[in-house]
């Protein structure tokens, strides 16, 4: 297995993705317009490099020393919030420039997760977490936000079976999930997903059974989780006593 394991070699073949997608367009290009409102392609690379350059600084444990796009984070409202501003503080750059910085920062990132102890700890937005999971959490951004891009071109990227760990992702942080919004879980969640190419991935607590099973295609269970989509429009289904709060608070972000 090659050093940081399956998560890093999944988040870089989605960096490479991404790369591929971007990397003869034109200025024009990356100025059109994607599915993010108010966000051209350039900027959602832009938000990449600066999440990129945030993940690399928490696996080195600078991120206290660290500023988004140079904006005081106490002077946002919410993540979202901080994200924006930081987007709109660099984004005069331009787009050729920023998708340098992009590539560089996504190659940064992986040598960084690359080289730290995938079970050290790591402060992120919420807390300390497992650099795996911040991997994973950045694998998630990723292919997101690559597909966010592929709207400005009109592309439509094929699903692969790296959303397994992102559809983990959002299985796992369920708990979490909940706990934002200050409402109630009660009881245990699986996941029961068509895999992109083939087969099923069950995702099932380690004992017990669970109350509340989703059923689907596991890339419209990552669109929901990811804020692509909402579940009433998705081949997406839920049964038990949360079923409805599961698909409306599904995740993969802070």
């Amino acid at each position: 297995m090659s050093p940081g394991g399956e998560v890093v070699d999944a988040l870089a073949a989605q960096q490479a993705e991404l790369g591929e997608l971007v990397g003869d367009r034109s200025e024009a290009d990356l100025r059109r317009p994607t599915r993010c409102p108010g966000w051209s392609a350039s900027d959602v690379l832009l938000h990449l490099a600066q999440t990129n350059e945030a993940a690399v600084a928490s696996v080195e444990g600078r991120l206290g020393d660290f500023s988004l796009g140079g904006v005081d984070g106490a002077s946002a409202s919410d993540v979202d919030d901080l994200a924006g501003r930081a987007v709109d503080a660099e984004r005069a750059a331009g787009p050729a420039a920023l998708r340098a910085r992009w590539s560089a920062s996504a190659a940064a990132q992986e040598a960084a997760f690359r080289a730290v102890d995938p079970h050290a700890r790591v402060l992120w937005v919420t807390g300390e977490l497992a650099a795996r999971s911040l991997a994973t959490t950045r694998l998630a951004e990723a292919w997101i936000h690559t597909g966010d891009v592929a709207s400005a071109f009109s592309v439509t990227l094929p699903a692969t079976d790296r959303l397994w760990h992102v559809a983990r992702l959002a299985w796992r942080t369920i708990p979490y999930a909940f706990a934002q919004a200050g409402r109630e879980l009660h009881g245990a969640v699986a996941f029961e997903l068509d895999a992109p190419g083939g087969g099923t991935w069950s995702f099932r607590p380690d004992e017990g059974t669970a109350g509340t099973v989703v059923r689907g295609a596991a890339v419209d269970l990552c669109e929901v989780a990811g804020q692509r989509a909402v579940a009433d429009d998705a081949d997406l289904s839920a049964d038990g006593p949360d079923a409805a709060a599961v698909l409306e608070l599904v995740r993969t972000f802070a």
